[in-house]
C-alpha cells in the first residue's frame, strides 16, 4: 500500500544531505512551507544552496537557516526586499554566494528540469550583466541566451490538500512556484493543510500529481478555510 505520509516534521526532513540544493516554494510568505523550513533547520543540514522567489524576510524562516551559516548559496529574483536584512548583512561580510535568476527564467529552469529537458533559449537577460559568460544564439533576427535547468536535491512545498498517494492541491496563489518546485527535485517534501481520503480530491484540480512527491506531512495553520 502506497502511502507517503510521515508523522512528524522530523520524519519529513530525515535523510537531508549538508550540500543540498533545496528548492522552497512561496512568493514572499504567501504559499511558503514555513513549518518544514523550522524543522529543516532543527534537522541541522548545512553547506546549503537555497532556491527561492525572495531571500527571507527578518530573521525567521529562511533568514534564520542563512543567519545560522547553513546556506552556502541563494539561487533567486529579489534578493532585496523590506526586511531583507540577513541577506544584506551576509552578502556584504561575503559570507553568502548569490545567483540572480529573472522570475519566469527561474521557474522555466525547474520546469525543463522536472520535464527533463537540459536547457532552453530565452530572449529574457540578452543585453545585460546577468547574460555575462553564458552562450548565445540568434534566431530569426532575435538574439538568445542559453539557461541551464535547475534542478533541486529537496523540495519543500505547501499545499492546501494532500493524500496518501502524494497528490497535492493548491489554494489561489499559494499555487505560485511550488507545482514547478516539485517536479524539479529529487526528492519533494510537502506541507499540506488538509489531508484528504483517496479520490476526496478532484482529479481536476491536483496540480501536482503523486509521482512527484515522497514524503507528506500534515500541518494546520489554523485557516477557518475547509
Amino acid at each position: 500500500m502506497i502511502n507517503k505520509i510521515v508523522q512528524s516534521m522530523a520524519d519529513a526532513l530525515a535523510g537531508v544531505k549538508d550540500g543540498s540544493t533545496v528548492l522552497i516554494g512561496g512568493f514572499g510568505k504567501v504559499g511558503q512551507p514555513d513549518a518544514l523550513i523550522e524543522a529543516l533547520i532543527e534537522q541541522g543540514a548545512t553547506d546549503l544552496t537555497c532556491v527561492c522567489n525572495n531571500a527571507g524576510t527578518g530573521r525567521a524562516g529562511l533568514a534564520r537557516l542563512m543567519e545560522l551559516g547553513r546556506v552556502r548559496k541563494i539561487i533567486c529574483s529579489f534578493p532585496r526586499s523590506e526586511g531583507s536584512v540577513v541577506f544584506e548583512d551576509l552578502y556584504k561580510q561575503g559570507k553568502l554566494e548569490l545567483e540572480i535568476v529573472p522570475q519566469g527564467t527561474m521557474a522555466e529552469r525547474m520546469r525543463a528540469a522536472g520535464a527533463g529537458v537540459p536547457a532552453f533559449y530565452t530572449a529574457t537577460s540578452h543585453g545585460t550583466l546577468l547574460a555575462r559568460g553564458k552562450e548565445e544564439r540568434e534566431f530569426n533576427g532575435k538574439m538568445y541566451v542559453m539557461e541551464h535547468a535547475l534542478k533541486g536535491d529537496v523540495a519543500l512545498v505547501e499545499a492546501w490538500e494532500g493524500d496518501r498517494w502524494g497528490n497535492l492541491a493548491y489554494r489561489d496563489s499559494g499555487r505560485n512556484f511550488n507545482p514547478v518546485m516539485a517536479m524539479a527535485a529529487e526528492m519533494t517534501i510537502a506541507q499540506v493543510a488538509h489531508l484528504r481520503d483517496l479520490g476526496e480530491i478532484d482529479p481536476e484540480k491536483v496540480h501536482t500529481p503523486g509521482i512527484f512527491v515522497q514524503r507528506v506531512v500534515h500541518f494546520d495553520r489554523g485557516s477557518p478555510w475547509t
